[in-house]
């Protein structure tokens, strides 16, 4: 009696059940990524000081519901709106596809709502003609794309509504500083920066590199947790000293 003429189609099981546990695996990962939340990397200062550059981002993806921008991979589909669509509160810091090009995802915060009336009054936010609450704390230091510093005044403001968070001003009369007042139309947002002398915001059109009013299909998610954080200005130095880069005490920590 022989045996020999089973062990080759149980290896070619083994095999093609090894191929189907992988593919299993990637689509789960493809699906988590699209439905549940996704990772991002923040390359800039525009959100400083509540996010730092070399933070990686997670974003929470059902609070706003799905459309082609939730997907992890771009692909345009049908214009069919937002499934389980809701709009982001005031205040929200979200993940989005910049309108100028869509395979580029940027971080801001919810300022403006449809129907809002926004406007910047000498370097202070007014939102229905109400001020928002500006409160000293400190002073600070703003890194900037290539690794510098400089001055930051920073400051704790209140939105209409309640909502707390850190922001900086960098100069006196800023260029934008003074806007005209917008008024948000549906299904649109105003979006800002936290470091409000150095963000391409919807103070800015996507003609001049900002974001204008955004739409809201163009919404990835909520910006809910900081996951990792390393310090990108620490690449000038020897790479032993790579790991002192690390800024562990805002792993795992909350987006405010």
């Amino acid at each position: 009696m022989s045996v020999d003429k089973i062990s080759a189609p149980a290896k070619a099981s083994t095999w093609l059940d090894q191929a189907l546990q992988l593919v299993a695996i990637v689509l789960i990962v493809f699906l988590a990524k699209g439905a549940i939340a996704e990772p991002f990397y923040v390359p800039s200062g525009s959100m400083e000081p509540t996010l730092m550059i070399g933070d990686a981002l997670l974003a929470s993806k059902f609070p706003y519901g799905y459309s082609d921008a939730s997907l992890p991979i771009q692909i345009t589909l049908p214009e069919t709106g937002r499934l389980f669509g809701a709009l982001p509160k005031r205040g929200d810091v979200v993940v989005f596809r910049w309108p100028g090009d869509r395979s580029q995802a940027w971080v801001k915060r919810v300022i403006g709502l449809p129907g809002d009336r926004i406007q910047m009054r000498q370097g202070q936010l007014f939102i229905n003609d109400r001020a928002a609450e500006l409160k000293p704390d400190g002073l600070d230091e703003a890194e900037d794309d290539n690794g510098g510093t400089e001055p930051a005044r920073r400051y704790i403001e209140t939105l209409p509504g309640g909502v707390s968070h850190k922001m900086f001003k960098l100069y006196d009369n800023g260029r934008l500083d003074n806007t005209p007042e917008v008024t948000v139309p549906a299904g649109r947002l105003f979006v800002m920066g936290d470091n409000r002398d150095n963000s391409a915001d919807s103070r800015v059109s996507v003609r001049d590199g900002g974001v204008g009013l955004l739409p809201v299909d163009d919404l990835v998610g909520r910006a809910d947790a900081v996951v990792g954080s390393w310090d990108l200005g620490i690449r000038g130095q020897p790479v032993w000293t790579w790991l002192s880069g690390f800024r562990l005490a805002r792993f795992f920590t909350a987006v405010h």
